[in-house]
């Protein structure tokens, strides 16, 4: 019978064989098994240019186009029921280890951001920011939406409906996302 790291290591082998290794963790985070949100090239409608963001809310993926006809599949978390953004956006800032305040309709809404009422407090960035390694900031005719592609603390939360309006990644992929888009990407949200 062979051991837990034989079989770790042999999957990890096969991965860097093929060029789709799971990434490690970021400061800490839990490490998830294989799964269908984790990041995988597929085949993707020639319709969207290379480059460019399409994310279905929906199936709770978000696709790089990379070439016509092909993208890169990442596994998102997205907005509770009613909270959910659709549309074109383009990403209007990146930023690393982003600084977080919730939205006034945040605080309203939910009991844990009260310590938030009636101040101008952020919460700095760093592995404990509910907004994670990265952050992507969905622009509409050169405003900001409040909506972002981020990374996340709460990596189980992938495949959920589980955000107050964002889109988030685990942070490995929300970096390597980051890497690959230039302000400017075009998004689109089914």
């Amino acid at each position: 019978m062979p051991t837990r790291r034989a079989f770790l290591a042999s999957g990890i082998a096969a991965g860097l064989a093929t060029g789709l290794a799971t990434a490690l963790p970021v400061m800490g985070q839990a490490a998830q098994a294989p799964s269908i949100f984790d990041p995988t090239p597929v085949s993707f409608s020639p319709n969207y240019a290379t480059g460019e963001i399409v994310i279905l809310p929906r199936s709770y993926f978000l696709y790089h186009v990379t070439a016509p006809g092909r993208a890169m599949r990442y596994g998102i978390a997205v907005a509770r029921v009613g909270l959910g953004f659709t549309g074109t956006a383009v990403i209007g800032r990146k930023v690393e280890w982003p600084s977080w305040r919730p939205t006034p309709e945040m605080i309203e809404r939910d009991a844990p951001y009260a310590k938030f009422k009636g101040n101008n407090d952020r919460m700095p960035g760093g592995p404990g920011n509910p907004l994670g390694a990265r952050a992507l900031y969905l622009y509409q005719n050169g405003k900001d939406t409040y909506i972002r592609i981020h990374g996340t603390t709460q990596p189980g939360s992938i495949g959920h409906n589980a955000s107050s309006g964002c889109f988030r990644m685990v942070n490995d992929n929300v970096i390597a996302l980051y890497d690959k888009v230039p302000t400017g990407t075009k998004v689109t949200v089914l």
